[in-house]
């Protein structure tokens, strides 16, 4: 790594539209300082960030480090942090930082980082593997910069990994994955992180209508009482999963959100599985979200428009505060089919666009027109 003749050392934070933007900029604001701070020797740091699709059309870690090396080598930028909001894999294995201490470039994945504290972790994960390319220069006896771990902890969450040379095709000399039952899980926290699915409520307009007219009509219909009255709290729970699981499929079947590689290789099914991981759990917490919303707009709804004496006299239950919350969970249920079978008058784009974020959106797309074509 080459260092500025004036003595500043000249950082990029080159990101990824979006999510990865967004935490590069709140991080710029103190990441000067925090880094001079913990370098000493009256080092001084200066922090700019690029917001570029930098990702666009490549997934593959070797062929990204090539281009975030290009776009380094045109400026006066003495390190390159890389963020993406995308799940990178190399030769099986879950990525999260990619190292290259001859060239000051590194590339993180922020869902390796997980779903909580992002911010936190990035800034950290960031600090370490600027500190750990800007560090002192070695002697002989410490060996290469390389064969130096990041320090802090968030190496204590990573395998270190030192690739071996393979031609041409290796092109960082240091990566950090993340491994086991707890990794993949991180990873996939990370990636429902950055598709924000309590996005999915407000995104699905036409679904959200019909599942509130469903909702206010069936909480006035006294067939529906007699049912939410003679329904025992496991029959509810039952209609619960069921209407939540009938959305989930009904979204994913319907907008065709289902991610199918074209590839056959073991490294591309475990992409496959992991996104589809993703895409469930995504939709699933945005229809809980909306279910849950739902019971409670439904619950205000029976307290202001039932009468007690109508409902007793229909249910021969007396109408009490069990009798409220009950009916209003079971109408929650039959709004949410409702609601299933609303979202079929939502465009694919529509659905997409609620589920996803915009740099997923992006990756899909450009995976329908390289089928397509």
């Amino acid at each position: 790594m080459q260092v500025s003749s004036q003595g500043v050392t000249v950082v990029a934070l080159l990101a990824d539209p979006d999510t990865p933007t967004e935490i590069a900029q709140r991080m710029a604001r103190t990441l000067s300082a925090r880094l001079a701070d913990k370098s000493g020797e009256g080092r001084r740091f200066d922090v700019e960030v690029v917001s570029e699709p930098f990702t666009a059309g490549v997934e593959d870690p070797p062929t990204l480090m090539r281009r975030i090396m290009d776009r380094g080598s045109a400026e006066n930028w003495d390190i390159v942090v890389a963020l993406t909001d995308l799940p990178l894999h190399s030769h099986g294995r879950r990525l999260a930082v990619n190292l290259n201490h001859e060239h000051g470039l590194a590339l993180l994945s922020l869902p390796s980082l997980g779903g909580v504290r992002l911010q936190t972790r990035a800034r950290r994960a960031v600090e370490e593997a600027v500190l750990g390319m800007a560090g002192p220069p070695t002697t002989g006896a410490e060996g290469p910069p390389g064969d130096q771990p990041l320090p802090g902890p968030s190496a204590k969450r990573l395998a270190p990994v030192h690739p071996g040379r393979t031609g041409e095709q290796e092109t960082d000399d240091l990566r950090y994955v993340v491994g086991g039952p707890r990794g993949y899980l991180r990873v996939l926290a990370g990636m429902v992180r950055a598709n924000r699915p309590w996005r999915l409520v407000p995104g699905l307009s036409k679904a959200l209508a019909a599942a509130l007219a469903t909702g206010a009509v069936a909480t006035v219909n006294s067939t529906v009482w007699n049912l939410a009255a003679s329904l025992s709290t496991p029959r509810l729970v039952i209609a619960t999963v069921g209407s939540v699981a009938l959305m989930i499929g009904w979204l994913i079947i319907d907008a065709d959100l289902w991610h199918r590689s074209a590839e056959s290789s073991p490294e591309a099914r475990q992409r496959a599985r992991l996104y589809n991981a993703s895409t469930v759990a995504t939709v699933g917490i945005g229809v809980l979200v909306c279910y849950v919303g739902l019971m409670l707009i439904n619950w205000v709804w029976a307290l202001f428009i039932l009468n007690d004496q109508v409902f007793a006299s229909m249910t021969r239950t007396p109408l009490h505060a069990e009798e409220y919350v009950t009916l209003a969970w079971f109408v929650a249920s039959v709004a949410t089919v409702g609601g299933a079978l609303g979202s079929g008058l939502e465009s694919d784009e529509a659905i997409r666009a609620a589920a996803y974020s915009k740099r997923e959106q992006e990756r899909r797309r450009a995976l329908l027109n390289g089928q397509d074509d």
